[in-house]
């Protein structure tokens, strides 16, 4: 029975790219009956990704129970950001380099996760540790899906390790950083092409803090101008999204890629509570501004979770 290897729901680069690497970490080291699949369609970068080193993108599962008895588990370990049928199947792995939350196993398995800045990061550690072989495209998608968790490096959660890994994975893959970078994360800035559901959902998770289920979205742009024109009809798409889900609070972190600054916007409860979690107040356009924040996981969930818990 074919074992399913897959990242977390609204797949991001690294999420559909770390599942494809661990897969070939796993036939290289002999498993060979293993399957990259991804819990959603990719999305503009990483159709870009797929596109430039012409890879098919894995197909997309809705469950998983129905067709294996066995997963392993990148970029996420939260049961609420998995395939819904999770605790149905035995996890044989994880590797992961979020916060281990709303996790648990009834058998023993694999787990590594590291603090850096992506899944592949620890991947491609693993290759060498185990001296196997990287091709260019798997050190291309690998690059990528770092390239995109820390935009070019540029996130705070780009470590020291990051830094020293990308520039082999690009070597070895045979592209420029910089030109190939920019270039990929501009691809998923197209927001005109976007509806609102994907603006909003497009790269949302879920998280439970102090008892209240929070979902946080991020959407990256080069101009936020163009998210400020849609605001009402984001925020409209968030409040309906939020009562049909049952979210207490929805958050939206908009990114400008060029300058690393964001801008949120809420509906909940919790409004008042989510920006006194960064010391902020939401301005009289309802806009709540976050100098210097990109990173979801290192910058937003963190003081929003000391504020939920606290």
């Amino acid at each position: 029975m074919t074992t399913l290897i897959f990242g977390h729901q609204n797949p991001d680069t690294d999420a559909i790219t770390s599942a494809m690497s661990w897969a070939e970490f796993q036939k290289q080291a002999g498993n060979t009956d293993v399957e990259a699949v991804a819990l959603g369609e990719p999305n503009d970068e990483t159709k870009f990704v797929l596109d430039h080193f012409k890879v098919q993108a894995p197909r997309v599962i809705k469950t998983a129970a129905n067709e294996t008895d066995h997963v392993m588990l990148v970029d996420h370990n939260e049961f609420q950001q998995s395939v819904s049928d999770i605790e149905d199947v035995t996890i044989d792995s994880v590797v992961d380099h979020h916060r281990i939350a709303n996790f648990h196993t009834a058998a023993p398995l694999f787990y590594r996760a590291e603090p850096v800045g992506s899944t592949n990061t620890v991947i491609f550690e693993m290759f060498q540790e185990y001296g196997f072989k990287i091709s260019p495209t798997l050190a291309g998608l690998m690059a990528s899906g770092l390239i995109s968790d820390t935009l070019l490096l540029k996130s705070p959660t780009a470590t020291d390790k990051d830094k020293k890994i990308l520039p082999e994975m690009a070597k070895i893959a045979g592209i420029d950083l910089q030109s190939y970078g920019l270039a990929m994360l501009k691809a998923g800035t197209n927001l005109a092409a976007k509806s609102d559901m994907d603006i909003i959902e497009g790269d949302a998770k879920s998280f439970t803090m102090g008892g209240k289920s929070i979902r946080i979205g991020q959407v990256n742009t080069v101009d936020l101008n163009d998210i400020y024109a849609r605001q009402d009809e984001l925020i409209s798409a968030m409040t309906k999204e939020a009562q049909a889900k049952g979210y207490d609070d929805f958050l939206l972190i908009a990114t400008d890629i060029l300058d690393s600054n964001s801008t949120g916007f809420a509906v909940g409860a919790d409004r008042d509570k989510i920006a006194s979690a960064f010391n902020e107040q939401f301005d009289k356009d309802a806009r709540l501004a976050l100098p210097g924040v990109v990173s979801r996981k290192k910058q937003v969930v963190p003081p929003m979770q000391s504020m939920f818990e606290g």
